[in-house]
C-alpha cells in the first residue's frame, strides 16, 4: 500500500515502531496511543515553500506530503476542508489589551467544527483499507462531522453519542442520515462501547485519541497557520483542550513542518482547559506523566472529558514545546463567547471560546506580552450549542407595534 512518505506506526510512550500496512489504533506492547512517523529527509527533496505555494488546492489536500493515505483529492474530497481563515482582531484586541494575535476560524469547514479535519484523513485511511462502515463515539461535533463527511462519499456509519450531547449536535448527524444510539451515560461511556463494538464486529474506528491517522488530520490546522502567516511562527498557540488530539496534533503539525525544513523554529503550545474538565493541566501543574480521570461537567461539552484518551501525548505536546497550561472557570468562557461574537462577529460555542478565555486569562497574569505573537484556535460554531449560548444572553421582553412603546429602546448614537 503506498502511503506517500509515511514510514510507520510509533508508540508515543515505549517508542516500539510497526508497521504502516497493518490497522493498528494502540501500541500492540504497552497500549499508549501511536503516531505516524514520516521519512522527512525524503520530503526535503521534493518539498519547498514555493511548490506549496504554487497549488491551487486550497483545502487540506494542499499538504499531501505530510498525510499517511495515497489521497485522490477528485475522489474523496467532495466538500472543502481546511484553509480556514486567520482573522486579526483590533477591536477584540482593544477590548482584552492584547493586539498582536490572530484568530484561526475553523467554524468555516463543512460540518462547522475543528472535528472534519480528522474525520477526512481517518475516513480516507478507512476507505483505501476495503472498509465498509466506520464507528465512533463522540459528544457531538466529531459525530456530526464523521456524519458529515461519510454522506458526501456514501460510507455507512455508526455513532454513539452521551444522551445529555446538545440538540443541534445530533440533529445535524440524524438529517446526514448516520446510524445513531444514543447512550444513558456519559462521553467516556459511549466511547468505551465503541470500542468494545469494534472488537466484536470488526469495525473500523475512528475515535478521536485512539485512531492515529485522526491527529495526522488535526495536525493540518499548523500547516496552514504557518502559510498565511507568510511563513512566520507564532510565539504561542492557545488550544482548547479536552481529550487532548487537537493539542497534540497541532503539536506534530509544527513539528512536520520544523523537520521538513520549512520552518526554522517552533512555537510554544498552550493547553486551556475548564476547571470542570481538566485532566490534562491537573497533570501537568502536579508534574506528573499520569493522567487521572476527573467528574466533567462543564458547560463546553465539546471538551468535557473524564479521562482524556490523547491525555499523554497532549501533555507532551505542552513541555516539550514549552508551552504551559492554563485552567478557566465557565464564566471566563461564557465571556470569551460573548467577546468572540460582538467584537469580531465570530459565533463559538464554549468549547470553541475557550482557547480565547485562556488568551485573556494569560494577558491578566502577564503570562505573554504585546510584542508576542500569538494564533488562538475557534473550533466549533455557536449554532451547535444554541442552549448555552441562550444561558448566555437576555432575551427582550415584546413591546406593542406602537412606535410611541419603543423609545427608550433606541439606542445611542
Amino acid at each position: 500500500m503506498n502511503r506517500n512518505f509515511a514510514t510507520g506506526y510509533k508508540c508515543i510512550k515505549c517508542q516500539k515502531e510497526y508497521e504502516i500496512t497493518q490497522t493498528l489504533y494502540t501500541c500492540p506492547s504497552c497500549g499508549a496511543n501511536l503516531q505516524i512517523v514520516y521519512d522527512y529527509e525524503k520530503i526535503k527533496k521534493v518539498l519547498t515553500r514555493k511548490k506549496i505555494e504554487n497549488r491551487k488546492d486550497y483545502s487540506i489536500g494542499r499538504y499531501i506530503e505530510f498525510y499517511p493515505i495515497r489521497f485522490e483529492p477528485e475522489k474523496y474530497l467532495k466538500l472543502k476542508i481546511g484553509w480556514t481563515p486567520l482573522y486579526k482582531s483590533e477591536l477584540l484586541g482593544q477590548e482584552i489589551g492584547y493586539t498582536n494575535f490572530y484568530l484561526k476560524d475553523d467554524t468555516h469547514n463543512p460540518s462547522a467544527s475543528f472535528k472534519d479535519r480528522a474525520s477526512i484523513i481517518a475516513l480516507i485511511d478507512a476507505l483505501e483499507r476495503g472498509e465498509k462502515l466506520i464507528v465512533g463515539a463522540s459528544t457531538g461535533n466529531a459525530a456530526s462531522s464523521l456524519a458529515c463527511l461519510s454522506a458526501s462519499i456514501g460510507m455507512k456509519t455508526l455513532i454513539l453519542i452521551p444522551k445529555t450531547a446538545p440538540v443541534a449536535k445530533v440533529a445535524q448527524l440524524l438529517i446526514y442520515g448516520a446510524n445513531l444510539i444514543m447512550v444513558d451515560g456519559s462521553y467516556d461511556d459511549a466511547f468505551d462501547l465503541s470500542l468494545k463494538i469494534t472488537e466484536k464486529y470488526g469495525f473500523y474506528n475512528r475515535n478521536t485519541g485512539f485512531n492515529p491517522f485522526t491527529r495526522e488530520g488535526k495536525k493540518s490546522v499548523s500547516f496552514e497557520i504557518i502559510e498565511q502567516l507568510g511563513w512566520k511562527v507564532p510565539d504561542y498557540v492557545f488550544v482548547p483542550v479536552g481529550d487532548g488530539n487537537i493539542i497534540s496534533g497541532v503539536w506534530k503539525g509544527f513539528n512536520d513542518m520544523y523537520n521538513a525544513g520549512l520552518i526554522d523554529k517552533l512555537p510554544r503550545i498552550i493547553c486551556v482547559q475548564s476547571e470542570k474538565s481538566s485532566a490534562v493541566a491537573n497533570a501537568y501543574f502536579e508534574n506528573s506523566d499520569e493522567i487521572k480521570p476527573v467528574k466533567a461537567t462543564t458547560i463546553a461539552d465539546s471538551i468535557s472529558v473524564d479521562l482524556p484518551r490523547d491525555g499523554l501525548a497532549a501533555l507532551y505536546a505542552i513541555k516539550e514545546s514549552n508551552g504551559f497550561a492554563i485552567i478557566v472557570r465557565d464564566e471566563e468562557i461564557l465571556e470569551a463567547q460573548k467577546l468572540l461574537a460582538s467584537k469580531r462577529g465570530i459565533f463559538a460555542e464554549p468549547a470553541g471560546a475557550t482557547a480565547l478565555a485562556g488568551l485573556i486569562k494569560a494577558i491578566k497574569e502577564n503570562k505573554i506580552n504585546n510584542n508576542e505573537l500569538s494564533v488562538v484556535l475557534v473550533t466549533g460554531n455557536g449554532l451547535k450549542d444554541i442552549n448555552a449560548v441562550i444561558k448566555n444572553i437576555r432575551m427582550p421582553e415584546p413591546v406593542q407595534p406602537d412606535i410611541n412603546s419603543i423609545g427608550d429602546l433606541i439606542p445611542s448614537t
